[in-house]
């Protein structure tokens, strides 16, 4: 009974040692991509498809598949690093921000689903919900960040509630709706990860 006691003791601190840890598992890199990515489709959007409202189907196959392979890369980019740590306590740490921040994921799609199946109407409002929904992700997860990454956040929201406001009738899914937030948000937030995590690792590494 003591062992087990002493077993749940250390897998407690553990949890709030990797509460208080600031994450490294999310490069600048990946996440500058991604933003670079949402540039790229709302240009290529602008370009191709003039009625995005008319042509949902085309509009989400673009953003789903922007979203699909920036979350790829960063998934990918978080699991090479867990398993090329040895150490327990770096795996449980991923493991707490990948539980923190993809209720998010699973929410927008499970609201994506339910307003293109049962109110293509609406559609209008997915990125605007996108964004809220992104922004309270990064909430989820900011305290194993730096925490200026709470901005980043901020700014999600913020965008997502105008865009909800202006975004509509002839402005409805408009590519820059997308494009501009997360081209905008997602560069700046690889800007904050690089000088605040990256830059200082280099830092202590070659000193």
């Amino acid at each position: 009974m003591e062992l087990q006691e002493a077993l749940a003791q250390i897998s407690e601190i553990r949890q709030q040692m990797a509460r208080a840890e600031v994450f490294r598992g999310f490069r600048a890199l990946p996440v500058a991509c991604s933003g670079l990515l949402a540039i790229a489709a709302a240009v290529a959007q602008a370009a191709w498809l003039d009625d995005p409202v008319g042509h949902a189907d085309q509009y989400l196959t673009l953003w789903i598949g922007v979203a699909a392979l920036s979350l790829l890369a960063q998934t990918v980019e978080m699991w090479l690093r867990s398993r090329a740590s040895r150490s327990a306590y770096s795996k449980s740490i991923t493991l707490l921000a990948a539980e923190q921040f993809f209720p998010s994921v699973i929410t927008g799609a499970m609201v994506t689903f339910v307003l293109v199946a049962f109110a293509p109407e609406t559609i209008w409002m997915l990125p605007g919900l996108w964004q809220i929904l992104f922004g309270l992700g990064i909430f989820a997860t900011y305290r194993l960040l730096p925490k200026s990454v709470f901005w980043a956040g901020a700014f999600y929201v913020l965008s997502g509630i105008v865009c909800l406001a202006l975004a509509r009738g002839e402005a409805a899914l408009s590519p820059w709706a997308m494009g501009a937030p997360f081209g905008f948000g997602q560069l700046a937030t690889a800007a904050v990860l690089y000088w605040t995590v990256e830059r200082n690792d280099e830092e202590t590494k070659s000193n």
